[in-house]
């Protein structure tokens, strides 16, 4: 009878923790919600991530490549899911970049069937078995990266680009969805109508996949669910299938414990968010700049710019990120095509990529310094600037903390620079450091006592940017 109690005592307790394992996901921050709060702790996002193939193309080696984020502080990664895949050649990248695995070494949701014919090598698709490996590597990503303190932005889908020369549906037939490269009969459609609500049986294995997915990865606290990625390019993508997509999620999630952020992706460039996904929390934003934060600031949602121009000077990355933090923004992720099949720690980069990411980790240090969730974009604290061609940007909490940023317009002029800075400030005592973006060194540290009003206050040499703590002391 003892012997009884005690298995019926540790069933009952394995079927508590069973049910209780999910823990709250990264979610908005309860006090500003233009952050997030994960694990406990107020978070920004600050990343320069390989080109989203790392579960896909199977000679990724994604362990050396979150370890490289790890070792400079970086908290993030994108990952596209299945749906959508590139070929070597794709663009003009280099032929071993993440998204375009080499012949036979795509993997995706979907098993193979025994019936040879993918158009990339192995046999076609069977859009209604799920890949078993397929989930055992995802989900050993999201633990790697969960390990790491790494949030992972899970995009489900992404258009299939007309942007190929010669063959202008390239790119549709290397997608599981394309009719040729599965055994369902679908997919015999033209690639614009994929992802809308006019695709035939699609939308069934659309909605099955999200569904699978989205219950697989229930118990990760370190995943958001960016919809599809890029939907306004070529008006590929219309609304009412990204709501129903959305839906979908929320729908699935109805019945677990916790639910996940979405994420949607906006425009690129900058622009008014007029139709922001009903489900969404997080509103992102493709080569932008801290414009786009300040028109949508009152949405109270994070503003993020998840994909910069992979092949702009790593000096331009690293100002972008500079300016898109301090002007704001809650999430920042660099396109870094250092990340290869051959180099998927990217060590080997002679872009200056290795260093941009050591760059970014002066970044995100800088920021964590502050209480940011207290602060927020403020046009007034800057009175005068000490000469043309500088912009400055800055993130205040008034009378109690100040984040500024100053660079320089143009990135080819690397003489040193230095001058006087109008700071606007209130009655009080306080202590300004200038940060180095570059090395993260402290260049200059004074205190002062101040009556009010503007305060100049001397900025020490520096090439291109500098940054600017400044604190009241008591």
């Amino acid at each position: 009878m003892k012997n009884y109690l005690v298995i019926l005592v540790l069933s009952l307790c394995i079927y508590l923790v069973s049910c209780n394992r999910q823990i709250q996901p990264i979610s908005l921050h309860e006090e500003n919600s233009h952050y997030f709060m994960f694990r406990g702790k107020s978070t920004i996002l600050i990343t320069s991530g390989e080109h989203y193939g790392a579960v896909l193309n199977l000679d990724f080696n994604y362990t050396d490549y979150l370890d490289e984020l790890q070792s400079n502080g970086l908290n993030c990664t994108r990952l596209f899911a299945g749906p959508y895949v590139e070929f070597p050649g794709w663009f003009n990248y280099t032929s071993d970049q993440p998204l375009s695995p080499a012949h036979g070494r795509f993997i995706c949701p979907w098993a193979r069937s025994s019936e040879p014919g993918y158009i990339n090598g192995g046999n076609k698709f069977d859009l209604t078995k799920w890949d078993i490996e397929y989930f055992k590597r995802l989900k050993d990503f999201l633990t790697q990266a969960s390990g790491r303190g790494i949030v992972v932005e899970l995009t489900l889908f992404c258009p299939y680009y007309d942007i190929h020369k010669g063959d202008h549906d390239l790119l549709w037939k290397y997608s599981p969805f394309y009719h040729e490269n599965n055994i369902n009969d679908i997919g015999k459609i033209h690639r614009i109508k994929a992802l809308t609500l006019d695709n035939g049986n699609l939308l069934e294995i659309q909605e099955a996949y999200v569904r699978k997915v989205i219950t697989e990865l229930k118990d990760y606290d370190n995943i958001i669910y960016e919809i599809c990625n890029e939907p306004y390019v070529q008006n590929l993508v219309p609304d009412d299938w990204m709501a129903h997509i959305s839906l979908v999620i929320t729908d699935t999630e109805s019945a677990f414990r916790f639910k996940h952020l979405q994420s949607h992706n906006v425009a690129n460039g900058v622009t008014v968010i007029n139709n922001p996904l009903l489900n969404a929390s997080v509103f992102n934003f493709h080569y932008s700049n801290p414009k786009s934060i300040t028109l949508n600031y009152g949405m109270n949602k994070v503003i993020g710019n998840n994909e910069t121009d992979g092949f702009e000077p790593p000096e331009m990355s690293r100002i972008n990120a500079w300016d898109f933090i301090i002007g704001g923004g809650g999430l920042f992720n660099n396109l870094d095509m250092s990340f290869t099949t051959s180099d998927p720690g990217g060590i080997n980069s002679s872009g200056g990529q290795a260093m941009l990411r050591f760059q970014l980790g002066i970044n995100k240090t800088f920021i964590e310094r502050f209480n940011y969730v207290r602060m927020k974009p403020d046009t007034l604290v800057i009175n005068d600037m000490f000469m043309q061609g500088i912009s400055a940007i800055a993130l205040s909490e008034t009378g109690v903390a100040y984040a500024i940023y100053l660079h320089k317009s143009n990135l080819k002029d690397l003489n040193p620079v230095s001058g006087e800075l109008g700071i606007n400030l209130p009655l009080g005592n306080y202590k300004a450091l200038w940060v180095n973006p570059v090395t993260g060194k402290s260049e200059m540290e004074i205190t002062f006592n101040h009556s009010g009003g503007e305060k100049k206050l001397n900025s020490p040499s520096f090439g291109l940017d500098i940054a600017l703590d400044i604190r009241r002391i008591n």
